[in-house]
């Protein structure tokens, strides 16, 4: 049985390798645009959290399994308090508040693999309406540890963030801080699934790898 030459276990190391750091080194991007986040992401699930519905205005223990579309995923709250409140200015639209101001919500758990993920970030007061905030910050950490955070100022209903990433994310999270009557609140939470490496990025590496070693087949022919 002919043994493979150290040219191709150095070519085939350095592929592995190649491969390794694109993934290593995979990067978060914010996205301050609906529009352009979602030219970035193309295909997306969304929670519109209008399930919660009236009743959701008494509370419900987190931490609790919400979907969008296809994709599951938890949300929880902490620290000081694991309960989650509906919020809404109409009875209509309905979103996703907690019962402690200060409190931090964490998406997480996703189903699948996601690349992007994003909503309307901004505040509500104790009754569940709108309500003018200073600031809310957003975080996103990826399967690599990266974390990246953006601070939306005077936030509205209408106030959109998203983060995308080259590998995958494991958590998206929120927080107003402690800003007196202003509670922590989002609408139309956004989850898209990471995207698939294109085919000829392998296939042209197993081309390649492939002209290597019958070029070395070659070589030990004639030696």
């Amino acid at each position: 049985m002919q043994m493979m030459s150290t040219s191709v276990k150095t070519a085939i190391a350095s592929a592995v390798m190649l491969l390794a750091a694109t993934s290593a080194h995979a990067e978060l991007t914010t996205y301050t645009s609906q529009a352009a986040y979602l030219a970035a992401v193309g295909t997306t699930s969304v929670d519109s959290f209008d399930g919660l519905g009236p009743e959701s205005l008494d509370g419900f223990e987190g931490p609790v399994t919400f979907n969008a579309g296809d994709i599951s995923y938890t949300a929880s709250v902490g620290p000081i308090s694991t309960l989650f409140y509906g919020a809404s200015d109409n009875d209509s639209d309905w979103w996703l508040s907690t019962n402690n101001r200060t409190d931090t919500v964490t998406f997480s758990d996703f189903s699948t693999n996601i690349a992007g993920a994003g909503g309307f970030f901004f505040g509500s007061d104790v009754f569940g309406f709108s309500n003018p905030a200073a600031s809310i910050t957003i975080s996103a950490t990826d399967s690599l540890g990266g974390t990246l955070s953006y601070t939306i100022t005077a936030p509205t209903v209408n106030s959109f963030v998203g983060f995308v990433s080259s590998g995958n994310l494991t958590s998206l999270s929120f927080t107003v801080g402690d800003q007196i009557g202003v509670w922590p609140t989002v609408n139309d939470l956004h989850l898209s699934v990471a995207a698939v490496p294109e085919p000829e990025t392998y296939g042209m590496m197993l081309a390649g790898l492939g002209l290597l070693g019958y070029a070395a087949r070659r070589k030990q022919r004639k030696s």
